[in-house]
């Protein structure tokens, strides 16, 4: 009998057996973990350099660029940069400066033509730096770049700014730091442009690299713009002060260094709120010395007292009328096409005027001719600190074709022919009257309109009382009916009248009862000006003292002539027109006597008027002209009395002006006039 055969067994394998059975698992997950190690890497071998649109990602996810991928391309990008910024500073070099021997002069020409002046030679005298006083380099410095001695040379913030500012057409001031301005001074043009201002970066740095700060410092000294036709602190000292730059003190250097901001707006001889700006920025650059430790708080103690500069003096071909000239057209220019004294005296600007030479010299005859007839400041000292203004005005387009400015543009530097402050008086009531007639139309029909100078008057009835009241005050120069109309009608309307005939809004007086009665300012253009009104059915001229501006023969923007505008209707200005023509009947005689010597239209004051101020504007059918008689003193701020000017018949003064106009019309009247 056999046994059963018993199964084999390996004790070994008995006894590992269920740890190979827990080790399968592991196997296979190690497995897997190699496969995908194997398929990852065979995707990452597979994926692209660049990733976008990024794989595997859906919706918006699919279109963000990866952190990696970002940051990557920002370091590209600052290395590109870094390299340009290399290579394009490494092959900037440094130009020769400036020949100051090129520059152009700025020449001003007559209306037919010709040559009037040649002005804005460059006015500069090179110092060294040891020849201009610490405290002055040091009121500069802190003024306009406190981090001087210790920056790059560069302010890449106000570059930057500067920019963004050219692109959206605004200004570009501030933010550039002495090397760029000494830079931009000596090395480039002034030109606004964005080109312009990188490449004054990279010269700023090189500049700064390569030459030494106190270099850079004289430099900008002497090339920089204070105003008063200076360049440079050394003829800056003598244009403010009269003296060498070595000479100059604290408080008068802190003051130089507040022109440098813009002499248009800093200096203080030109105007009150000039001096206020120019106070308070010489004020805040002495503290600031002290904020920066350039200057000890007892030392700045020293100064309290404003370091008042001598007045302009204007150069020598400027002399007689030729400099009042000039001063109008660069206001205009100012005013209409942005062009500044600076841009001026730089050069290159061929500049057509409306002046005409010969009006000019009549205008001047004739008011040298009244005074030396009339007036005797030896003998009477009423007669002393008489002062004249006038101006002519072409009434069909409202060129300026002559002013009267003062004695000599170069002793007498205020331009009497463009200045506010001398009260109209009663030359301001044609304005009242309009303003009466603007709102009751009707009452300009009434029977004075067409009653000879020496006609019985008619009695006023009906809605014309008032028009018939004031057509008579204005023959008369009688006050209080224009007083009680300009109430009735409204101030602020006879306002609005007088501002749209042409008169400037910051010449108006407050709005008190005596405002119908003249105390407004007007200068002798704008009165010559709003008179045309009257001339041109209603129609308002806007003053123009220029009609071509050419530079590198290129014809600067901004001088098209303004058209006319409505100011009153036709029927006012015939009504108003009417009066005036009395007024001139009245003035100098009935038409049988002066035929061809009369003006259409005049306004003056008289006698009745007690302001300190004398006024005639008599308007042709060609020409619309001012004078304006008054008497100042540079250290009174108040017009000094008329009474007892030229003897005690005079009558406050009025009497001299129609004689000055009358004088000038007969120089420069058409042949003929009917």
């Amino acid at each position: 009998m056999k046994l059963p055969r018993q199964r084999r067994t390996n004790h070994s394998h008995d006894t590992d057996g269920p740890e190979r059975r827990r080790d399968l698992p592991r196997a296979r997950r190690a497995g897997r973990r190699r496969a995908g190690s194997r398929r990852r890497a065979l995707r990452k071998a597979r994926r692209p350099l660049i990733d976008f649109p990024r794989r595997g990602r859906r919706g918006w996810r699919r279109w963000t660029p990866s952190w990696k991928l970002a940051s990557g391309l920002f370091l590209l990008f600052a290395a590109g940069l870094a390299g340009l910024f290399a290579a394009v500073y490494a092959q900037v070099e440094i130009p020769d400066p400036h020949d100051s021997a090129s520059r152009q002069g700025t020449v001003y020409y007559w209306a037919d033509g010709s040559r009037m002046v040649s002005v804005g030679d460059v006015n500069r005298q090179d110092v060294r730096l040891s020849q201009v006083p610490e405290s002055v380099q040091r009121a500069v410095i802190a003024a306009e770049n406190a981090d001087f001695y210790s920056d790059s040379g560069v302010s890449v913030a106000g570059i930057g700014r500067a920019a963004v500012n050219i692109v959206k057409g605004e200004e570009t001031q501030g933010g550039s730091t002495i090397t760029q301005q000494y830079v931009k001074n000596t090395y480039l043009s002034q030109q606004q442009t964005v080109q312009r201002k990188v490449k004054e970066l990279f010269l700023s740095l090189k500049v700064s690299n390569q030459r030494p700060k106190t270099e850079i410092l004289e430099g900008y000294l002497n090339t920089s713009w204070f105003g008063r036709d200076a360049y440079g602190v050394q003829a800056a000292a003598y244009a403010y002060y009269g003296i060498p730059a070595k000479d100059l003190n604290p408080s008068q250097g802190a003051l130089l260094a507040a022109v440098l901001k813009g002499a248009e707006s800093f200096d203080p001889s030109l105007g009150a709120d000039n001096h206020r700006r120019a106070e308070d920025r010489w004020k805040w650059i002495l503290d600031r010395q002290v904020d920066t430790g350039s200057m000890s708080a007892g030392e700045r103690a020293k100064y309290t007292d404003f370091p008042e500069p001598k007045p302009p003096v204007k150069p020598t071909s400027q002399a007689g009328q030729t400099g009042y000239l000039v001063d109008i057209v660069n206001k205009y220019l100012k005013s209409r096409a942005g062009i500044t004294g600076k841009d001026l005296a730089a050069g290159g600007y061929s500049i057509h005027t409306t002046f005409e030479k010969d009006k000019v010299q009549a205008l001047a005859k004739a008011v040298e001719q009244v005074r030396a007839e009339r007036l005797d400041p030896k003998k009477r000292a009423e007669d002393q600190d008489v002062q004249v203004g006038a101006a002519s005005i072409r009434t069909g387009d409202g060129a300026v074709v002559a002013v009267y400015g003062g004695s000599d543009a170069i002793e007498h530097f205020t331009n009497n022919a463009d200045t506010s402050g001398v009260p109209a008086a009663s030359a301001f009531k044609p304005f009242v009257y309009a303003a009466v007639l603007e709102q009751d139309p009707s009452s300009g029909k009434h029977p004075a309109e067409s009653a000879a100078p020496d006609s019985p008057k008619p009695t006023p009835t009906g809605p014309a009382t008032a028009s018939v009241n004031l057509h008579a005050s204005l023959v008369n120069s009688d006050h209080t009916p224009f007083v009680e109309n300009g109430k009735k009608t409204g101030l602020k309307k006879v306002k609005e009248l007088a501002v749209a005939s042409g008169l400037r809004e910051e010449s108006m007086a407050k709005l008190e009862p005596t405002f119908s009665i003249g105390t407004s300012t007007p200068s002798a253009v704008r009165l010559a000006s709003a008179y045309t009104t009257f001339v041109n059915q209603g129609r308002a001229v806007e003053p123009h003292s220029v009609t071509k501006v050419v530079r590198n023969d290129v014809a600067v923007d901004g001088l098209d002539r303004p058209r006319p505008r409505r100011a009153m209707s036709p029927e006012t200005a015939a009504a108003v027109g009417e009066a005036l023509r009395q007024v001139s009947w009245s003035t100098v005689g009935p038409p049988q006597d002066q035929r061809n010597k009369l003006p259409s239209w005049a306004g003056k004051t008289g006698p009745n008027d007690r302001m300190n101020s004398a006024w005639f504007i008599g308007t042709t059918p060609e020409l619309s002209t001012s004078v304006a008689m008054f008497r100042t003193k540079p250290d009174v701020p108040q017009l000094l009395p008329m009474q007892g000017v030229g003897g005690p018949d005079s009558d406050r003064g009025s009497t001299f002006p129609p004689l000055i106009w009358k004088a000038y019309n007969d120089a420069t009247a058409p042949a003929g006039r009917p």
